[in-house]
């Protein structure tokens, strides 16, 4: 006879298989945004039954991480993980750095600024100044786009060793829109042409009308990016190159002002 498995074991393992689903309801809402979710449309994207899927979203919804409407019908994401964020953001000793110099930037070139960090090929913006009469240039705080379909993405995928640049592109990039590149070939020649130029530029790859201009950024791991955001049409090559001095030169105040700040660099 087998000897049965221990319980801690066996004990465990359920509870490493609950956290992933959890973590996948969590992400899969966060990803939605404003656009709720039946539990039918949740346990096809997840591939789970529906019984352990219901009884997911009923723990979450009770510790409020979850909300749904009066019926039951559709779920989104709940104010717990805005706490959960914004104690992300109030505890990053960057971002304390960063943000005065946003402002800066912003009135100096007149558009929006935001400041990103790579994660798992995806970029999340972790601050962000709007320039007057430009708010919808501006992704929210917390927004995670695909790196590859990103200035501020470019930027940083630009500035990776080899093996780390291995595995943060996608073998499949995805579409955003008609100008986003998906080619693996296409993206590696663009961040090449990064390398050489000092800084990336992407025209409506992730959002029509719009175009971006970003660095990379000397922070920890090299995984952060600053970019200003603007109608496309208002980007003509001086513009670009304007906006592109204006970045570097921030993004060296900025690395000077972390060098002497203590456990930040190094």
């Amino acid at each position: 006879m087998t000897a049965p498995q221990a319980f801690g074991q066996s004990h465990g393992v359920r509870e490493v298989k609950s956290a992933a689903r959890t973590i996948e309801v969590l992400e899969l809402l966060a990803s939605r945004g404003n656009s709720p979710i039946t539990i039918r449309e949740l346990c096809a994207a997840m591939d789970a039954p529906r019984s352990s899927v219901y009884a997911l979203l009923r723990t979450l919804t009770e510790a409020g991480w979850v909300r749904t409407d009066a019926a039951r019908a559709t779920y989104s994401i709940g104010i717990r993980a805005l706490l959960a964020g914004t104690t992300y953001l109030d505890a990053d000793p960057l971002l304390r750095v960063v943000r005065p110099h946003l402002a800066l930037l912003g009135r100096q070139v007149g558009g929006t600024v935001n400041f990103g960090r790579l994660d798992a090929g995806h970029v999340v913006y972790l601050a962000s100044w709007e320039a007057p009469g430009r708010e919808r240039t501006a992704p929210r705080v917390g927004r995670r786009l695909p790196a590859h379909a990103t200035a501020l993405g470019l930027a940083i995928l630009a500035g990776l060793a080899p093996l780390d640049l291995r595995s943060g592109l996608p073998e499949a990039p995805e579409r955003l829109t008609p100008a986003t590149i998906t080619s693996p070939t296409a993206l590696r020649r663009e961040l090449a042409a990064i390398r050489r130029r000092g800084y990336a530029v992407e025209r409506e790859q992730n959002t029509p009308g719009i175009a971006c201009v970003a660095v990379g950024m000397a922070t920890p791991g090299g995984r952060d990016a600053l970019s200003v955001s603007l109608p496309l049409a208002e980007l003509t090559p001086v513009r670009e190159r304007d906006i592109a001095d204006a970045l570097l030169a921030s993004a060296s105040a900025m690395a000077d002002v972390l060098t002497g700040v203590e456990g930040l660099l190094g």
